[in-house]
């Protein structure tokens, strides 16, 4: 999704922090502030993950991550949504800051949409074709939700965690500053591979991809 230039969006408040244990399925476990927002531009209930000593951070680390029921319930490896996740909230934990878990499932068309996409995926079209054949755009989702919650947690500049150059465009034209962008490890597949591909070649993702 395209986000014009100079774009300003509404404030947002916080509604509620509620410290929660976090243990993944590996074991590893740590401790999350979570907050929710009033007044989020797009209605949907996103979350923001205080991680590590994330108020004392100069310059937290954040990742903006769109849910995947799939990948990150299921552990579904037709994606690396599920992965990117566990390997995120520890890295934030280390160094401190948040991770923005974004209600935008399958690039923001909807779950139902997705798995229709994952069919037509099946059939030989890849996941940005698959997208557009069922009538939607390659990638639906907008940002600014994420640039209201950290306008509300009163975080200035960021280090960006992420493989995907659109986040960081649509993010500095909401008016956050990326100090610096980080990409996530490769998270490789044999049923994720040709997805993986894909993200580098169509819309460069820096993924460091095996020859």
């Amino acid at each position: 999704m395209t986000v014009n230039a100079g774009a300003a969006v509404a404030a947002a408040t916080i509604r509620t922090k509620v410290r929660i244990p976090l243990r993944f399925s590996d074991g590893w476990a740590t401790g999350a502030d979570v907050y929710t927002f009033t007044g989020l531009v797009d209605g949907k209930e996103h979350l923001a993950l205080g991680l590590g000593d994330y108020r004392t951070a100069e310059v937290p680390l954040v990742r903006p991550h769109s849910e995947c029921m799939t990948g990150d319930v299921f552990g579904s490896e037709r994606c690396d949504c599920g992965p990117q996740l566990r390997e995120s909230v520890e890295r934030i934990a280390a160094t401190g800051g948040y991770l923005l878990y974004l209600r935008q499932e399958g690039r923001g068309i909807g779950l139902y949409a997705k798995l229709d996409a994952y069919a037509l995926q099946d059939g030989g079209l890849d996941t940005y074709e698959a997208n557009l054949a069922l009538g939607r755009a390659e990638d639906e989702r907008d940002y600014s939700a994420a640039a209201q919650m950290l306008a509300a947690l009163e975080v200035g500049g960021i280090r960006l965690l992420s493989n995907n150059p659109d986040k960081a465009r649509q993010l500095a034209t909401l008016g956050v500053e990326i100090v610096e962008q980080i990409p996530t490890a490769a998270h490789v597949s044999v049923s994720n591979v040709r997805y993986l591909r894909a993200k580098v070649e169509h819309t460069g993702h820096t993924i460091a991809l095996p020859a």
